[in-house]
């Protein structure tokens, strides 16, 4: 009978047993006759030619393997199904990995199973959290908590200003590389600078305190040097430049509501219905809308009223100004630049220097400085806030009231309509009929009326 025991039935013809290893001449004919024994979950056969080569068949799947000794351990690798590639191909792996396991032999390379071993655990290890993936959670955090300007400020600066970090792991930023992008910031001017540096360490702080990084990058690197404080106040004259010149519809009610409130120019722009009260002629800007998070009663004038009265509301928008659903104005550049075209002021001036205007100007009028601090929403001291108490709202109308006669003395010459009074031409003469007043509108009875 020689050394080798009879072929078993299962194995197709010229397949013999050795042990308990089961040896085939392997070719794409006998890889496609091999058969699990009976009462068997799964088989290997190896090639009689390519030692540690072979197929093992487990239900209806055959794949291709290698199995081979290294340092007194028996490995095996698997080099494909035996439904995508030919038992060639397979065979010229086999004989490659030969070539790799005979230089681990020798101390000149790895094991081929250790390699593949080390490479499925790094695919299991967890990836590090990427700096944008980071913010991204950052910002869904901080959203209910702050502004809506505030946010969108935020994100513009890390999503756009630092997207070249964003790929980074949240735990390998350097000051280096922070530095590095703040002098490409730094073209941008040093406002925009700083803004972005303050809004990167902030986005680090609340990192650290969630545990996913142990320091804050940008501790210790450069400020940019800003500008001096902004101290341009519009003389009468300028003002009345800008409350005439006024152009028709939401920028031109806007700058008028801002001449006539001081208000920060968000706080007016993303002014909605719901925040102004007819029947105690205030607006109320909620903490959420505010610079300092302080409810902020603003009285509001008969010009206030007047210019409020005038303002058509859209069906279904509670923003007063503006025509997206989810926000107020947001064309304040190209209106501007437009503006600008028509006052041709001598020296630059900003929408914000209206608020210094308002505050100066009361000051001027001998309004007492707390109630001046009070209608521009300034707080007082804490020891004088913990004490005092008021809310000076009567006070704060005196003054506007005030300021408004002020703006109606400077904007009346001649010919020219005062504050709150516009000439509107009707088609074919015919008279124009009463307009609803705004606390028709809020209540949504608005109805024009016949002949």
């Amino acid at each position: 009978m020689g050394r080798y025991p009879k072929s078993s039935q299962n194995l197709p013809k010229g397949a013999r047993a050795m042990g308990k290893k089961q040896t085939i001449h392997l070719t794409e004919a006998s890889v496609t006759r091999l058969q699990i024994p009976k009462g068997k979950d799964d088989a290997t056969w190896f090639d009689d030619k390519t030692k540690g080569f072979g197929v093992r068949k487990r239900g209806d799947t055959a794949v291709y393997i290698l199995q081979y000794q290294l340092n007194g351990k028996t490995s095996k690798l698997t080099l494909g199904k035996c439904s995508e590639i030919k038992c060639d191909v397979a065979r010229a792996i086999a004989q490659a990995k030969r070539g790799e396991i005979a230089k681990a032999r020798h101390g000149f390379g790895i094991d081929p199973a250790l390699a593949r071993d080390n490479a499925k655990a790094e695919a299991h290890k967890p990836k590090p959290q990427t700096v944008g993936a980071t913010m991204a959670d950052y910002l869904e955090a901080i959203r209910p908590a702050v502004r809506p300007r505030t946010y969108s400020e935020n994100k513009r600066h890390l999503e756009d200003f630092w997207k070249p970090l964003h790929n980074l792991p949240l735990g390998e930023v350097t000051r280096a590389n922070v530095a590095a992008e703040l002098r490409k910031i730094a073209k941008r001017g040093p406002v925009a600078t700083n803004r972005s540096r303050t809004a990167l360490s902030t986005f680090f702080a609340w990192a650290m305190r969630e545990g996913l990084c142990d320091n804050n990058p940008v501790i210790n690197t450069n400020q940019q040097k800003e500008n001096a404080p902004r101290t341009r106040v519009l003389s009468d004259a300028e003002a009345a430049a800008i409350w005439l010149n006024a152009p028709e519809g939401h920028y031109g009610y806007i700058l008028k509501l801002l001449l006539l409130t001081g208000c920060r120019r968000d706080e007016i722009g993303g002014l909605q219905w719901s925040e102004i009260d007819p029947e105690t002629r205030t607006i109320t800007i909620p903490g959420t809308r505010t610079k300092n998070h302080t409810e902020h009663v603003v009285p509001l004038s008969d010009a206030a009223v007047a210019i409020i009265n005038d303002i058509p509301r859209l069906a279904d928008r509670d923003f007063v100004f503006g025509f997206y659903r989810n926000g107020g104005f947001s064309d304040w550049s190209k209106s501007k630049l437009r503006l600008d075209e028509k006052l041709k002021f001598k020296e630059e001036w900003i929408v914000h220097d209206i608020r210094r205007t308002v505050r100066s100007g009361l000051g001027a009028l001998s309004v007492q400085p707390h109630i001046c601090e009070a209608v521009i929403n300034h707080l007082p001291p804490k020891l004088v806030r913990t004490y005092d108490v008021n809310t000076y709202l009567k006070e704060k109308r005196a003054a506007l009231d005030l300021w408004a006669s002020h703006l109606h003395a400077i904007t009346s010459s001649g010919s020219l309509t005062g504050i709150g009074v516009r000439v509107v031409a009707h088609s074919q003469g015919q008279p124009e009929g009463r307009r609803a007043t705004f606390a028709e509108r809020l209540s949504g009875k608005a109805k024009k009326d016949k002949g």
